[in-house]
């Protein structure tokens, strides 16, 4: 059954801070409630990968707990299928679209000047902020080596913290397995698909370390009767797979079932649209394609361990009543749809991303609407109480969190573009995605002629037919070619990117 919406009647009222217009708009039981937020983002992690999400192999329980206690958001979108610009995004509360690629692996202040990041205006609000390991990017594995912050942003945090750890170096078994076949590479450092089967517990790694030091921070608030709004960003599933062998022990590789592989798949796919990281590229034989899943799997499991930890210090310390949870990713990733590994491209897999929010006394849900990162700002300041700026492009999820039936968007966007196209050469995964109920629509480059993929997401789920060129869809291309061209514009609207 439909539950009551509980909100009364939405105040909005402008008020002037820090030089901008927001909005305000809470409900009686958000002017009670004193909310402290946790947020959780986990890096590179499919939904293909969880229980809660359908996953039948990879074992999730403390995810899937949380997602029994929230609202599960079963088609959540990131804006940018790479790790920097994603969380530069989700954090700022505006679209990547147009801005230069690489001024996104900073922190963003080069493009958002003084404007208040997600963080920086709860800890305006009198919230006491602080993150534990990676939220804004960080190179992985090369900054958690050095234990470095990476192009962090100090003006978002009252206290940061990193975790070292050994990554690649860890003492156990490993395996290159990335362009390797006669296996003479040693285990090696750099982005590469590196297997370490690790001796030791869970302290011996970043993330180990990562669950204590915010299981600490928990402790302290809790104790000091603070305010806070914490992130704690998690490294694994990220490459190099590194994580204690026991994690490893649920999943045999010869027993991993890879996606089905479709004959002439990649026939109508433009090449833009070919992902960078590819069985063949990389050398993945058979063998080692079971092995990246089964470690990928292993990965995860290692992550949803110290989540476990962080939700049993959250119960322990009476912290349940109080703070609201969200979980989530930067990103999706490919694990061997269409023979495509990684990250980057517009399909399914590496653009949709987990989402669950659990706030304290609303039931269990799950919500079938389309949803983005970018959202997360606006929805978790106006449940807390706070006002919106104005500007952010996001849009709120609070009305969805009473009424899962609540429709927040009808499409979403996401994009993997840079230096706003004026490359001549289209370089593979730049492009934009609108994905409706029906239908997905990929655009490569700034043009159609560039390269287009259209597919009918209730036929063909796993995005195996382009349909694009055949003549029975033109006017749905023609639509969806309209429409593309006014998200760009809105995409671009913001009068805070300086790059406009």
């Amino acid at each position: 059954m439909r539950r009551f919406i509980s909100f009364l009647a939405t105040c909005v009222a402008l008020e002037l801070f820090s030089g901008c217009v927001f909005v305000s708009a809470r409900s009686e039981g958000d002017r009670q409630q004193a909310y402290n937020v946790l947020f959780i983002i986990s890096d590179d992690l499919s939904v293909t990968a969880l229980s809660c999400y359908g996953s039948k192999v990879c074992q999730t329980p403390h995810i899937d707990s949380l997602a029994a206690q929230g609202t599960l958001f079963s088609r959540a979108y990131c804006q940018f299928p790479v790790c920097g610009p994603s969380r530069v995004s989700l954090m700022f509360g505006y679209y990547p679209h147009g801005t230069n690629v690489h001024g996104w692996r900073s922190s963003g202040r080069e493009i958002f000047g003084d404007r208040a990041s997600w963080p920086q205006h709860f800890m305006q609000s009198g919230y006491h902020t602080a993150r534990v390991s990676k939220i804004y990017h960080m190179g992985v594995p090369p900054h958690i080596e050095t234990g470095s912050h990476g192009p962090d942003d100090k003006q978002s945090w009252n206290e940061r913290y990193n975790s070292k750890g050994p990554e690649w170096r860890a003492s156990g078994h490993g395996e290159t397995l990335e362009n390797n076949l006669d296996g003479k590479k040693p285990v090696m450092g750099g982005y590469k698909f590196v297997v370490v089967e690790a001796d030791g517990d869970d302290m011996v790694h970043s993330d180990g370390k990562t669950a204590q030091k915010a299981c600490e921070l928990l402790k302290k608030y809790n104790r000091e009767k603070k305010k806070f709004w914490l992130g704690v960003g998690f490294v694994r599933p990220h490459v190099p797979f590194v994580a204690p062998r026991k994690y490893f022990e649920p999943y045999v590789y010869d027993d991993m079932v890879l996606p089905k592989k479709v004959k002439h798949d990649w026939d109508d796919i433009p090449l833009a649209g070919i992902n960078y990281k590819t069985s063949k590229g990389a050398e993945f034989d058979i063998r080692r394609q079971k092995k990246v899943m089964g470690a990928y799997f292993a990965s995860v499991s290692f992550m949803d361990a110290q989540v476990g930890k962080l939700l049993k210090t959250l119960k322990d310390e009476g912290l349940e009543d109080n703070t609201i949870v969200i979980m989530t990713s930067d990103h999706g990733y490919h694990l061997g749809e269409h023979d495509f590994w990684a990250k980057l491209g517009l399909r399914e897999e590496s653009a949709r991303v987990p989402l669950i929010i659990k706030v304290p006394g609303k039931k269990a849900a799950v919500c079938n609407s389309f949803v983005e990162l970018v959202d997360l700002y606006p929805t978790i300041s106006e449940v807390c109480g706070l006002s919106v700026p104005e500007r952010i492009q996001g849009k709120s999820l609070a009305k969805a969190l009473d009424d899962p039936e609540y429709s927040v968007r009808d499409m979403a966007f996401s994009v993997n573009v840079g230096y706003k196209f004026r490359s001549p050469v289209i370089r593979r995964g730049d492009g934009m995605l609108l994905r409706g109920d029906r239908w997905a629509y990929i655009q490569y480059g700034d043009k159609a002629e560039n390269g287009i993929e259209l597919f009918d997401m209730h036929k063909d789920p796993k995005q195996y037919t382009n349909l694009a060129k055949d003549p029975k869809y033109k006017n749905i291309v023609g639509e969806f070619q309209k429409k593309l061209a006014q998200k760009v514009i809105e995409a671009r609207s913001s009068d805070v990117l300086k790059s406009q």
